[in-house]
């Protein structure tokens, strides 16, 4: 029976060796490490990630994937090296699934869900230390800031982790193929040190979403929701910026000293 690619799925089957290298490679895992990855469809990642020494549990939903799986690697199935998990990945504890194991991610993500699974793996109260994701290109170069300007996705991304960009990968290299580009990207440094509390975290996203609400206005125009414009000139000055600064001008670091004094001045009122 032939594996064709499900639409509906958005499945774009990977069929390069330097890419596949390189996303196995990235996390930098040991022989025996636990390794979680979404949507392996025939394997092209699993493969590796096995012959590599992981231990691989792979979330699938396409019961076919599944089958052809547990035919093809039935021997890393048999020993328990590979689990395969016929369930969503936004649906599953994954705090429960990895026994509380430090794990890593390796996956060639369908483009309609990448927010959903870079945020559902960020944000959980068991992250993986590290995420090593194929996606669109655009999204791959905006997460990691390439042309320099943070975006409300790049400054979302980096309140948890850093990410790098790893290379570009021609949608001739995929099967159907896509019709636009892709690319790797790695979240390294996963944590929630950069965050103080839950209201430190809220009033970070609240800021920032409300300083992109409009991109041509200026950062302190969209933030006058929250605070007078002169507090918000006062932060920015103090903080060597340009009154007149847009909100993808602003430095991620910068970001969280904005919303730190934000907290603070809200808290002493």
């Amino acid at each position: 029976m032939s594996l064709y690619a499900k639409k509906s799925l958005g499945q774009n089957f990977l069929k390069s060796k330097k890419a596949i290298d390189t996303m196995v490679a990235a996390p930098g895992f040991a022989p025996g490490d636990l390794v979680l990855e979404v949507g392996p469809g025939k394997g092209a990642l699993t493969k590796p990630l096995l012959l590599a020494g992981a231990r691989v549990i792979a979330f699938e939903l396409d019961e076919r994937m599944v089958n052809h799986l547990n035919e093809t690697l039935g021997d890393y199935v048999s020993s328990g090296q590979l689990i395969i998990v016929h369930e969503d990945i936004l649906e599953a504890d994954l705090s429960t699934v990895t026994a509380g194991e430090p794990y890593v991610v390796v996956a060639n993500i369908p483009y309609y869900i990448t927010n959903l699974i870079i945020r559902n793996f960020l944000t959980n109260e068991h992250p993986p230390r590290y995420l090593s994701l194929l996606v669109q290109k655009e999204v791959a170069q905006r997460i990691s800031t390439q042309d320099g300007k943070e975006s409300i996705l790049s400054l979302s991304v980096k309140l948890y982790g850093t990410p790098r960009y790893l290379g570009t990968v021609k949608r001739e290299y995929f099967s159907p193929q896509p019709k636009v580009d892709s690319a790797m990207i790695g979240i390294e440094g996963i944590s929630r040190e950069r965050i103080p509390d839950k209201s430190f975290e809220e009033a970070y996203f609240a800021v920032v979403k409300a300083a992109f609400s409009s991109k041509r206005k200026q950062a302190i125009k969209n933030l006058q929701a929250f605070a007078p414009k002169d507090f918000w000139e006062d932060i920015l000055v103090k903080l060597g910026l340009e009154t007149n600064v847009r909100a993808e001008d602003i430095p991620f670091e910068t970001w969280l000293q904005i919303v730190d004094k934000y907290i603070k001045e809200v808290h002493s009122n």
